[in-house]
């Protein structure tokens, strides 16, 4: 298993090349970038939608997905690499594969006959159906769907009219087949087309899901028709409401016969029609970018154990009429949804990659990525003034910025720049990223300005595979060529040096000590240093020595004159500049090498990525390979270090994604030597000293210099500062640093002392509601220029009204009241209801609390909140997973800002006392929820974040223990001091125990000296410690134990006493511990013997039992009392 750790993954976009790249079912759904499927699904617990697995065996792209109706774990994909695969989603593995499609399919469906059975098509045709399971399996050829004049674009077998299918084709025409009736081939073209020989190419195609012949149809220029089949007419066209709006996507609505939605393709307006209406109901804009795919979930989300269903099920059996028929009626919906918006969820796939869920009926995203790659990406690098914002640059022509904190995408540069293979930050904070584009030169894009300022085009038309910011003289940006150049120039575009190589130049880097250095890698199978102080154009340096092309190289940050190459030979070279000579050969990988990395804080850490899609640790002293992480599922291309947490690093891949790493399993022992208080020379120490092999890792970086020399300069309370600033080092974005802000909350650290991030993050109670409070002040101030009226509600029968208004005048309150509830008429209702009595208003009130929770609609929080109804409002919000909303709800209870109205209380005082003890375990209840949620998705430090937040140091440590975040936890808990003083000891035994192994001795030793009362573990730790008797005997010294010869002579002492115990603990210790076997054992049979024995009673004898070294075990003279211990 990796010891390298993941700690974040940046999800791929969908892709917008194919057509059915989206696909849903029950409580799934699926996208694919270009490489990789994504699967969400929905956690019924916390009512969210989250990322289940990423299918990754794909090499070339991904054309099409289909879910099989039948079976819902059964999933089939195709790919340009003629390439059919069957996956079992819940397994996440593949089940089938068809090698050769003879083709390139365009669009797969499961077969209408068979569940183990897929059909595909590619460009004319024909049909294919594989059967990949059953009595008889093989690949056969539909007998009428071939021999087409137009390219297939994509096809649909009917949802309930068996063998009936439909194609759509480049020309705009439709191909309808359906078993015992005859073929029709190339009918149906929008009548625009006819005659001509322009083609229009068919962009979504669904039959009418109530029909057996209706199909809507939207061509890419033509618009939509509602079509029959049968008859082959056109029954509607659908207007837009401008002629430039074109369809690149449609779905049912299953909740709603007869409506349907559509994406526009230029811009991101989802539009709602009814099949009776030429044009749309509503229209309202999503995003900036067009859509590119659509399905429609239709249960709600909103209510735990509710799954949803893809908009190509089946509809229930008693529905047999058409959804253009007069028989059906317009969808029924309530007064508090638009009626032109049904009750469902879209799947949104937008043309820049970014993927949603969107609630048609509460108008909001439940789920947006709002941007994602979707292809390769070449490279990534951590700003360096902000380490927390990550530059990716990526083969579908834009840089994208990304949040490691929240693992969302922040911005994206403007334009697409056909394919942009390397990038570079400029130095501290001008924020300025330099792009390198396979033609169109170079450019600098102002991110604060979002526009491009500048561009370079020295190399012509030929790709610009690096670019590289000077970082030690800022107006100078290095740039690499297929033609042979690397070329220097100021950032106004003055060219400073021109360095010609014999082919192309792949890759180039500054030296981290010498401004006027840099190295090159060439396709020439060389590495190059010049030097730029002089005016020739010839290297000082040429290494030779690899066997293929040279892609990457990077210069050492710790080591002067080191720098190493990456090449397609599948090596990593190590080259010493001042010695001339490669020091070492880093062999492993299987494929030609791309990414490579320093760590920038322990000399001899580099790690590569390859395209054999691993990544590698090695060991530069030794040339030892540390560790494998095998997690992407495609050429791993960049690697970058973050700036101020050294052992958090970043890949990315042409699987699509980013993915964010922790180093600090490889050398957590350093962590222990600060948590433990070592001095400084065990932890921060010199390079020469770490480059002896086999010597322990040392901090040598800039970040721990930094630490030092702040705490040098404090006078106090320099232990929490150390521990705070070193655990943060070593920690991965997302959670420490709110941890630690909770952690000074609690130990008493004046608010004004908190940083501005801490508001985003989760705040302690106490400070919840100010902040919230200053948070809708501003809301307020931004947003009162926006308000704007709504459209009343339709009219209600006039009859009722008449019969309300006369009760009202006879003075009949609550009978008006009642009536104007049945009109839906609400507020009147209510305006009036404390005529009748607050009794009676409370009532009512509640009643539309609880109708408009049964719509999941957020109209109801006013009514709970004036009612008091916390639980209610409480349980609203979980229900849906919107805990932070619950969180909120529950602390302004306790606060006192939300009450039972002071008539409906009986006796006041008791009552608030019972209240705020409700409403305590209320917000205990919802920040367990909120924690539990983190931690299910592996955000244990968050989760503990919750648990502080209402001062609950005990779970908090609990969830970092559970969370394997123990040095963490120690930190903290040492910290915390007496409130965590339980579970800091426990955190401190399990360290102690994980490192009772060569050659972390010692340190288990110091966490030990740590606990009081250790002597039981110290026992331990000294009875598994091998080696000869001097080095027990001074092992026994550092842990504050006697030699074995007096370990022996007290055994005899404790014996004599009768303490057995005792006795057993000292013989561990002796010359001999395999004596303390017998006695063991005897003390086990004694306390068997008696009626009154536990577990407790017999467990701490056992435990100390098993610390005997195997070794002593299995000698002839103690085999009857292993066997004893062991039965």
């Amino acid at each position: 298993m990796s010891r390298v750790k993941q700690v974040g993954l940046l999800a791929a976009g969908c892709q917008p090349w194919n057509k059915d790249v989206c696909a849903a079912s029950g409580d799934r759904f699926a996208y694919c970038a270009t490489l990789a499927i994504y699967i969400y699904q929905l956690d019924q617990q916390y009512n969210q939608f989250k990322l289940r697995s990423i299918m990754s065996e794909h090499k070339k792209t991904i054309t099409a997905i289909s879910w099989c109706p039948d079976h819902p774990d059964l999933f089939a994909s195709a790919s340009a690499e003629n390439l059919l695969i069957v996956w079992n989603v819940a397994e996440q593995k593949a089940v089938a594969r068809l090698d050769n499609t003879k083709g390139v399919p365009a669009s797969i469906s499961w077969c209408w006959n068979s569940a183990d059975g897929v059909a595909f098509v590619s460009q004319r045709g024909p049909l294919y159906i594989w059967v990949y399971a059953g009595p008889d399996p093989g690949l056969t050829v539909h007998k009428e769907a071939h021999s087409f004049l137009s390219d297939i674009c994509l096809f649909r077998w009917h949802p309930n009219k068996k063998g009936k299918l439909v194609f759509g084709h480049t020309d705009g025409s439709l191909s309808v087949f359906q078993p015992g009736t005859k073929s029709q081939k190339h009918v149906l073209r929008p009548e625009s087309l006819e005659g001509t020989d322009e083609e229009d190419p068919v962009s979504a195609l669904e039959w009418d899901p109530l029909s057996t012949d209706y199909l809507l149809v939207s061509n890419l220029h033509n618009g939509i028709r509602l079509v029959d089949s049968e008859a082959l007419t056109c029954i509607t066209s659908f207007c837009f409401p401008s002629a430039a709006a074109s369809v690149q996507c449609l779905a049912w609505v299953p909740s709603a016969p007869g409506m349907f939605i559509t994406g526009d393709s230029q811009v991101g307006v989802l539009r709602v029609w009814n099949v009776s209406r030429s044009t749309p109901l509503d229209s309202f804009k999503l995003k900036k970018t067009g859509f590119h795919a659509l399905h429609v979930l239709s249960s709600p989300l909103s209510k735990k154990g509710i799954s949803t269903a893809c908009s190509s099920c089946s509809p229930c059996k008693s529905q047999h009429t058409s959804s253009t028929s007069e028989a059906v009626p317009p969808p029924t919906l309530s007064q508090n949804h638009s009626f032109s918006l049904p009750p469902g969820h879209a799947v949104c796939c937008f043309m820049d990659g970014g993927v949603g869920l969107y609630d048609m009926g509460a108008k909001k995203w439940d789920f947006l990525r709002d941007l994602g790659h979707v292809e390769t990406i070449f490279d990534c690098k951590f700003k360096p003034d902000d380490p927390n914002l990550l530059a990716t640059a990526s083969f579908d022509g834009t840089i994208k910025i990304w949040d490691t904190n929240t693992l969302t995408a922040v911005n994206t540069s403007p334009g697409n720049e056909g394919v942009v293979y390397s990038l570079s930050w400029a130095p501290g904070d001008l924020n300025c990223i330099a792009g390198a584009t396979s033609r169109n030169g170079a450019f600098i894009w102002d991110v604060r300005k979002g526009k491009i300022i500048t561009r370079f085009n020295e190399h012509g038309k030929n790709g610009i595979f690096c670019i590289s910011w000077s970082h030690k003289d800022s107006k100078r940006i290095a740039t690499c060529s297929g033609d042979g150049f690397c070329i220097i120039r100021t950032i106004d575009g003055k060219i400073l040096h021109k360095y010609k190589h014999p082919a192309a130049v792949f890759g180039c880097d500054w030296s981290q000590n010498n401004k006027d250095m840099i190295a090159t890698g060439c396709e020439d199978k060389n590495v190059r240093v010049y030097y730029l102080a002089t005016s020739s154009d010839q290297p000082l340096k040429v290494f030779t020595g690899h066997m293929a092309k040279v892609f990457h190289v990077r210069w050492s940050p710790l080591r002067e004159g080191i720098l190493c190459s990456g090449s397609d030979d599948g090596t990593v070279r190590i080259w010493d500049y001042t010695q001339d000579a490669c020091i070492n050969v880093l062999s492993g990988h299987l494929a030609p090498v791309r990414g490579l990395m320093w760590n920038t804080e322990v000399p001899y850490l580099l790690i590569s990525g390859s395209w054999d899609y691993t990544i590698r640790v090695w060991d530069t002293r030794d040339g030892t390979c540390l560790d494998t992480a095998h997690d992407h599922g495609a050429d791993v291309y960049g690697l970058t270090c973050h700036h101020s947490r050294p052992f958090t690093m970043a890949s990315c891949s042409r699987d699509s994604t980013v993915r964010l790493w922790s180093l600090t399993p490889l050398i957590s022992p350093l962590l222990l030597n600060i948590l433990t208080d070592q001095p400084w020379e065990k932890i921060i120490g010199n390079t020469d000293t770490v480059m002896v092999p086999g010597s322990p890792p040392l901090l040598c970086g800039k970040v721990s210099r930094d630490i030092k020399q702040e705490l040098d300069k404090l006078s106090s309370n320099s232990t929490t500062k150390k521990l705070r600033w070193f655990s943060e080092c070593f920690s991965p974005p997302g959670g420490s640093c709110n941890l630690w802000d909770l952690v000074s909350i609690i130990n008493g650290q004046d608010d004004s002392l908190l940083p501005a991030s801490y508001s985003k993050g989760v705040m302690h109670m106490k400070h919840l509601l100010k902040f919230k409070t200053s948070e809708a002040q501003e809301l307020t101030i931004v947003k009162m220029s926006k308000f704007g009226g709504g459209i009343g509600a339709p009219s209600k029968e006039e009859r009722l009204r008449e019969a309300a208004d006369i009760h009202l005048r006879l003075g009949q309150i609550q009978r008006y009241c009642e009536l104007m509830v049945e009109l839906g008429q609400w507020e009147r209702a209510l305006a009036v209801a404390p005529g009748v009595s607050m009794k009676y208003w409370k009532k009512l009130m509640q009643r539309r609390a609880d109708q408009l929770i049964a719509e999941d609609n957020d109209d109801a929080i006013p009514y709970c909140v004036a009612t008091g109804d916390i639980k209610k409002l409480v349980t609203f919000f979980s229900d849906r997973g919107q805990l932070l909303e619950a969180l909120l709800i529950a602390k302004g209870a306790c606060e006192g800002n939300i009450r039972t109205p002071q008539s409906f209380a009986v006796n006041n005082a008791n009552n608030d006392v019972d209240n705020r003890q409700q409403y305590q375990s209320f917000l205990h209840q919802v920040c367990e929820q909120l924690a539990d949620s983190y931690f299910q998705d592996g955000c244990s430090v968050l989760a503990a974040c919750c648990h502080l937040a209402v001062d609950n140091v005990e779970l908090a440590m609990s969830t970092l223990i559970r969370g394997n975040e123990l040095e963490l936890a120690a930190c903290v808990g040492i910290v915390l001091g007496e409130k965590a003083s339980q579970s800091t000891v426990y955190c401190l035994e399990l360290l102690a125990r994980k490192y009772m192994t060569t050659p972390t001795w010692e340190v288990s030793a110091n966490l030990l000296h740590m606990i009081p009362e250790n002597f039981v573990w110290m026992t331990k730790l000294c009875a598994l410690y091998p080696g000869s008797a001097a080095q027990i005997n001074r092992f026994h010294e550092t842990c504050g134990v006697p030699d074995s010869e007096e370990c022996e002579a007290l055994a005899e002492a404790a014996r004599s006493e009768g303490d057995l115990f005792s006795t057993a603990q000292f013989l561990l210790l002796g010359p001999e511990p395999e004596r303390a076997l017998s006695i063991g054992i005897q003390y086990v049979k004694d306390q068997l013997s008696g009626s009154d024995w536990t577990v407790d009673s017999i467990q701490p004898i056992l435990d100390l039992l098993s610390y005997i070294r195997t070794e002593r075990l299995i000698l002839d003279q103690w085999t009857e009392y292993n066997s004893l211990l062991l039965g």
